[in-house]
């Protein structure tokens, strides 16, 4: 269990570090070309190529992240009408397709980059502004979905452990309102 552990808070480290490395230096570079183009009038070439790559691997591992913390929208409304019992295992087989398509997204995005006939790594095809290998900037969309199939794994698991009376769908606003209340301590 302590691997398991080791793991969770290793990709929970490596998705937030993307996230908002990516997000932050994809803003910054997209400030200073600005600031180059008028005020220098000369933007600098591979700035637009290398920010729209700093977003997509900022998106992907965000959403990855969003896993963890079971951010993502859902509709709930006919799971809150079932019995306790039902709801769990229809919330559990809802997870389960989840947990398909995260894996098959992962695997063909795998194939995509290094099947060896056809995948982007075998074609040796090079980036124009960046002049790097497009397999490198693809590759997070097999890491990516693997992450965040890791966490929907992790939460059918939970899931399946807690008794179906204490599975509890909690609405967007009510997180925010209990996460207000941890943050400041205080009834809210």
């Amino acid at each position: 269990m302590k691997i398991l552990k080791f793991i969770d808070i290793l990709i929970g480290l490596i998705n937030e570090f993307i996230a908002a490395f990516g997000i932050s230096a994809g803003v910054f570079l997209a400030f200073i070309n600005v600031i180059a183009r008028f005020v220098f009038h000369k933007g600098i070439d591979w700035a637009f190529e290398l920010t729209n790559y700093l977003f997509i691997w900022s998106a992907f591992f965000g959403a990855a992240y969003c896993f963890r913390k079971e951010c993502h929208i859902k509709v709930t409304l006919l799971v809150d009408l079932l019995p306790p019992l039902l709801a769990k295992y229809i919330t559990i087989l809802a997870k389960l397709i989840t947990l398909i398509y995260l894996l098959a997204v992962s695997y063909f995005g795998y194939l995509f980059i290094f099947d060896p006939d056809f995948g982007l790594k075998a074609s040796g095809e090079i980036s124009i502004d960046l002049n790097v290998p497009m397999w490198i900037p693809y590759l997070a969309l097999p890491l990516a979905f693997l992450s965040a199939a890791f966490r929907v794994s992790q939460k059918i698991i939970e899931l399946i452990k807690t008794p179906p009376e204490q599975i509890k769908q909690v609405s967007e606003h009510e997180m925010i309102i209990e996460e207000t209340k941890l943050n400041l301590g205080e009834d809210v």
